[in-house]
């Protein structure tokens, strides 16, 4: 008979958990458990004191790593990899077919992260709710304080009582929040894909150290340097700061500065005339803002003492589709490279050839800034093997919405800018060749208009040279030449609000959309993708939105808060199609990993593999990332492409 273990730790390390991640904190020598709460089948959780000496018993110990038993946690990944280190277990991936993650439970259900929250969120009791008193007793007992050293229980033992209850409820509160979604079941694949993530953030990537260290070294100096000369010209005390900068430019200019992001000063250095002083000014802050000092800091920071960083994935990371997101380096906003002499460019930073760097590079923040992503290094004797999916997105919306002739210029191998700008001017388009100059347009078309974008979408997708007019007779050529994808829109939002209305599940473009409820109340409208899969979108209630429609709203996450959130037919069609390409990724990794492959890192839609040099095939990746069929996804064509290189880089 299968038993179900629930489980919560307090621990202790020199090391900041935000900053330096799980793997470099847990590795500490300092690291140590504090407290070990669990709970078999749902009953009273009991508490073990083991920085007062008291041991795991036997029964539990037994337990903890039978196949027999089901271990629950939230954020289950920290108790996995701390008892991992705390049992001296070699080989951590052995067992994480044992664990369940009651945190990806509430992601794969659309709820916020953070157990607190997600308690609040889901209405729990005040004696299933998280204590709040945890933060304070945390920043008492896990971390190190001022003199360097931590707090014994002995110093503060009435604190100590409390965090042991702490620690009891988070039992019992992760224990209610699985019981509340039980209703919803995280499927099997999904669990997969949440080990095989495990896995690759366990094997970590390799960082260039002498090229980490070197950048942030001459990265720190010329930071230094460009507030100096900041400060030398405007008098201004501390150059980084806005209010500062904003009150000097405000007396030069004669005129209020409102705001001095990037693009109000790129805005001001437009201007014809513009006083010396004020221009060589806000080139420096211009300057300033691309410092890459932050990125290889972050790097340092978390790399473990083998030289690789680990924990840069975080799974079901957006929760409105299931992609993954980056976090400690954010692995999802690194800067592009553009310059062609990388190797050089490298070089020059590792052997700490500053003055070189500066003659044949210029600029050299922006040239570290696109040295980020080579600092991610194969291991000895080995390469990297990159492979994108190409055009993924415009591949599913395809399929999708049944666009035959989008279909057919993929079959063909034509380039989808061309075909597209083909299909909107009516002419021949061949990049480099006939009418190659409307491949630009064609692409910003493209980018903008798949999800109901209009003017302001061309905008901020590269039209911003293009007048209004002209960008709204793009936008109406495009849905005019694609009017399955426009139709699609409607389809889905009309699923979706008749789901909602009448509770009755609703097919649409190979989807199922339905209004489901947990036994508490708490309502969804889902949506099954092909994979089976589900998307989930809290409290759906119908609403005016911006316009004074009535539209359908939700409740989701919003820069980290619960909110009412808007949606539409475009918006709907954005999720599941970023969804789709997310599950094909997934297939894609599954089929590299049987294969054999070792996947280090993946963002969006790109794997980096760590292979022998003499095994690097980049035909063998591709075919792997596009041979299956996959099962749910016949007439989906999937095409990838990539490189094979010392060091990661965008292509």
């Amino acid at each position: 008979m299968i038993r179900h273990l629930s489980i919560d730790i307090e621990t202790y390390s020199d090391e900041s958990i935000k900053k330096a991640g799980l793997y470099r904190y847990v590795q500490s020598r300092a690291f140590r458990i504090l407290l070990l709460a669990y709970s078999f089948d749902g009953e009273p959780p009991d508490i073990i004191d083991l920085a007062n000496g008291e041991t795991i018993p036997a029964e539990l110990r037994t337990a903890l790593f039978s196949p027999e038993v089901v271990k629950h946690a939230y954020n289950a990944a920290f108790e996995w990899y701390c008892l991992s280190k705390y049992f001296g277990t070699k080989k951590p991936e052995e067992w994480l077919s044992q664990w369940r993650c009651t945190m990806v439970h509430g992601l794969y259900c659309g709820l916020i992260g953070g157990l607190g929250k997600v308690g609040e969120v889901l209405g729990l009791p005040a004696d299933k709710q998280k204590d709040r008193i945890g933060s304070s007793l945390i920043a008492r007992f896990c971390v190190p304080q001022k003199n360097g050293q931590p707090v014994s229980p002995a110093q503060e033992p009435q604190k100590w009582e409390l965090f042991k209850s702490y620690c009891k409820q988070d039992v019992v509160t992760e224990m209610e929040v699985e019981r509340r979604l039980s209703a919803f079941p995280v499927p099997d694949e999904v669990q997969r894909e949440w080990e095989q993530d495990m896995r690759v953030n366990l094997a970590g990537v390799r960082l260039d150290m002498d090229l980490a260290e070197g950048a942030k070294a001459y990265a720190d100096a010329e930071l230094e340097g460009l507030k100096s000369q900041l400060r030398q010209i405007t008098g201004v005390a501390n150059p980084k700061s806005t209010a500062q900068m904003k009150s000097w430019l405000s007396e030069q200019l004669g005129e209020e500065v409102p705001k001095l992001d990037k693009a109000a000063v790129e805005e001001y250095l437009d201007r014809e005339y513009l006083p010396i002083k004020v221009r060589t000014a806000l080139e420096l802050k211009q300057r300033l803002g691309k410092t890459s000092v932050s990125k290889y800091k972050a790097m340092l920071d978390c790399v473990c003492p083998d030289g690789r960083i680990r924990g840069l994935l975080q799974f079901y990371g957006a929760s409105r589709t299931g992609r993954w997101a980056g976090r400690l380096v954010q692995m999802q906003n690194l800067p592009r490279n553009y310059i062609e002499e990388l190797d050089y460019a490298r070089e020059l930073v590792k052997t700490g050839r500053v003055g070189e760097l500066a003659i044949v590079f210029g600029n050299v923040p922006d040239t570290l800034s696109q040295l980020i992503r080579t600092a991610f290094i194969p291991a000895e004797g080995h390469r990297f093997v990159v492979a994108d999916f190409s055009a993924i997105e415009a591949r599913v919306i395809a399929w999708l919405a049944g666009e035959t002739w989008r279909m057919k210029a993929f079959a063909n191998g034509e380039d989808i800018y061309c075909a597209s700008a083909s299909h909107i001017f009516g002419v021949p388009v061949v990049k480099h060749g006939v009418n190659g100059h409307l491949r630009q347009k064609g692409k910003v078309a493209e980018l903008a208009c798949g999800y109901g974008g209009s003017i302001g979408a061309m905008k901020q997708m590269g039209g911003a040279d293009m007048s209004d007019t002209e960008l709204k007779q793009i936008v109406d050529d495009w849905r005019r030449s694609s009017p399955n994808i426009v139709r699609l829109w409607y389809t889905l939002e009309s699923a979706a609000s008749e789901a909602v209305r009448t509770g009755v599940p609703v097919g649409a473009a190979g989807l199922i959309f339905r209004y489901e409820r947990t036994p508490e109340g708490l309502r969804f409208l889902t949506i099954q993708l092909p994979s089976g899969r589900k998307l989930f979108y809290a409290e759906p209630f119908f609403a005016p939105n911006r316009f004074g429609n009535e539209s359908l709203h939700y409740y989701g996450t919003n820069t980290g808060k619960w909110a009412e959130l808007e949606t539409y037919g475009g918006k709907l069609t954005e999720n599941v199609v970023q969804a789709i390409a997310r599950d094909c990724l997934a297939a894609a990794m599954e089929n590299l990993e049987a294969a054999g492959y070792r996947i280090v890192m993946h963002i969006h839609d790109e794997v980096i593999l760590d292979v022998p040099s003499d095994k690097a095939d980049l035909d063998r990746v591709c075919r792997l990332m596009c041979a299956p069929p996959i099962p749910w996804a016949k007439g989906l064509l999937l095409n990838a492409d990539g490189f094979v290189g010392g060091y990661y880089k965008k292509d």
